[in-house]
């Protein structure tokens, strides 16, 4: 067991506009497992979703400006840079090569994410690269059978797994989450009303002074 190794946490998402859902997700996380780095890892074009409402440059500085003033999260803009469809196992190929094979990589994601894991791009390879920390509300219930379930069966580990090596377990972790949406925060602003303490203020003025999300077309 190497109770030292280094731990980079990685949290995507379109962040289409980045709230307080997202926000506390990742602190806690942080905080919950002990991770050396949190990295909110905006993605440019995901396949599995609708293309984001607004441009990569007002999505990024939107995260930019709501954890500026939180040094326990940080941002990775890398997908961003690269642009086109953007694969999360290319992200942690690039990763890997820059940080090492004994820096531990863990790739937060969501119950739902875990269960179109097959539909990923070269998904088989994303557990040699990181490990996979899968947030799940209150009352969850893990496949009984199929690939996820083949993969929690091989897989599965506790946090600690997490330090013991740097990549290969799943580790699923319960969490109550802020019932706060993205496209809710869309669709209020697209209706003209406010999606104040949905979201930081700093966020939002940026959104104000930018006109964004003003159509029903945008982001929907």
């Amino acid at each position: 067991m190497n109770s030292e190794r280094e731990t980079i946490a990685l949290f995507g998402g379109t962040f289409d506009p980045v709230h307080f859902g997202h926000l506390r997700m990742a602190l806690e996380l942080k905080e919950t497992l002990g991770f050396s780095e949190m990295r909110l890892l905006p993605s440019h074009q995901p396949r599995h979703r609708q293309t984001p409402g607004v441009s990569s440059r007002h999505r990024r500085e939107m995260l930019a400006l709501a954890i500026r003033d939180c040094p326990e999260l940080a941002l990775d803009d890398r997908e961003l840079r690269r642009g086109g469809d953007t694969f999360t196992v290319d992200t942690l190929e690039e990763l890997r090569a820059e940080l090492g094979e004994s820096v531990s990589l863990c790739f937060c994601m969501g119950l739902d994410s875990l269960l179109t894991l097959p539909t990923w791009h070269r998904w088989q390879r994303l557990l040699e690269l990181a490990h996979l920390v899968v947030v799940a509300r209150p009352g969850w219930h893990l496949p009984a059978e199929g690939d996820v379930a083949d993969l929690l069966n091989q897989h599965r580990g506790e946090p600690q797994c997490l330090r013991d090596s740097p990549a290969g377990r799943i580790v699923v972790r319960e969490q109550t989450l802020l019932p706060i949406s993205a496209t809710r925060i869309r669709q209020l602003i697209g209706r003209g009303q406010s999606p104040r303490f949905l979201l930081p203020d700093a966020v939002l003025q940026y959104i104000e002074d930018k006109q964004l999300y003003r159509t029903a077309a945008e982001g929907c």
